[in-house]
């Protein structure tokens, strides 16, 4: 029985490059792309402007895949967590998180985790799989479909900061993003998407190279038997090799890379760590979220007194760079940064 292609893994070239193959003109690529994000078209007989032969003959090759959430739990503070079953019945998650009139929506590139950070949920799940290009555009797709229904606006922000490491599964990535940048696809633009890492130094360069995407990196600690202890990448590549990595990316104007620093009560939330970290950025063009550790009954951590948090804030403006203190978002319905951990 012939393998039918799921065409919601195509970027419009690889589109191109099959329907060409089974004999179509080039054009009908730009009329099927069109259609396959667009609310509600699961099917091919939807495509009304293609010809009945030739919505028999798609129906022949391909599938549109589609994924819609399993579950959804709304958070106090309106944060929206979705659980996605998927078709080899693993389970991952995508957060929606309101603010004003934007909507961010946090999404997951792998099932589980390989990286075993020791401050986060998903770490300790371990690694099942990389999602397809059309399971990460998936997550994107049905949640705004759901805002639409709900009468909840669009997606203005998109971050790859859900369980797994993007940049461990950077082509599938790359693959999704084009997608999701292509204006017959869901038309965001490249300022609205953030692509986050632990470290993987090798594949940062070839992100830059590859997409023009905002860069965020967790960064965590910068003593080097410190982050080695909350992250185990920092034993392959160090505080200091990640931190050249970040000074030799292709940014361009304007933007700047997000450094991501979980604050951790008695381990890397000192005046002195401050003081370090504010060191060790220079000549990197970056701003500085602070996250105030999400505490919860499986991991020992605990979050620093507020006074402690200000205090590291206080240091780094200080020293000139531009702060901001994250506050927690979706903590009581298990949303939060580093505690997406699905039990199947």
């Amino acid at each position: 029985m012939e393998h039918k292609q799921d065409l919601k893994n195509f970027t419009l070239k690889q589109l191109t490059e099959f329907t060409t193959a089974i004999g179509l003109p080039k054009f009908r690529a730009n009329q099927i792309f069109s259609w396959l994000y667009r609310p509600h078209i699961t099917d091919f007989s939807q495509m009304t402007d293609l010809s009945f032969a030739l919505r028999e003959l798609l129906t022949q090759k391909a599938i549109i895949s589609g994924i819609a959430p399993a579950a959804e739990e709304i958070s106090k503070d309106g944060t929206r967590k979705y659980a996605f079953r998927l078709e080899d019945d693993a389970v991952i998650e995508s957060v929606l998180i309101p603010e004003g009139d934007r909507h961010t929506l946090c999404i997951s590139s792998q099932v589980g985790c390989a990286m075993g950070c020791t401050f986060c949920l998903t770490g300790a799940m371990g690694f099942t799989r990389n999602l397809t290009p059309s399971e990460i555009v998936g997550q994107v797709a049905a949640v705004q479909e759901k805002m639409i229904d709900d009468g909840l606006g669009e997606i203005s922000n998109l971050v790859f900061m859900g369980m797994g490491e993007p940049l461990a599964n950077l082509d599938n990535v790359v693959t999704a993003i084009d997608i999701l940048l292509d204006q017959r696809g869901l038309n965001f633009s490249e300022r609205r998407i953030t692509v986050s890492t632990c470290g993987l130094v090798p594949k940062i360069k070839e992100l830059g190279a590859r997409t023009k995407t905002n860069l965020a990196v967790s960064l965590h600690a910068v003593k080097e038997e410190i982050r080695n202890k909350l992250m185990p990448v920092n034993k392959t590549y160090p505080v200091e090799t990640l931190l050249a990595a970040c000074r030799e990316y292709p940014l361009p104007k304007r933007k700047r890379i997000m450094i991501e620093y979980i604050l951790i009560k008695g381990v890397n939330d000192s005046e002195e760590d401050a003081h370090l970290l504010a060191e060790k950025l220079q000549e990197i063009r970056c701003k500085i979220n602070l996250l105030p550790f999400n505490e919860c009954s499986e991991l020992p951590f605990k979050k620093p007194e507020d006074e402690q948090v200000e205090r590291f804030q206080e240091i780094l403006w200080e020293a000139g760079y531009t702060v901001i203190v994250r506050s927690s978002r979706g903590a009581d319905i298990s949303a939060a940064c580093g505690q997406l951990a699905r039990r199947q």
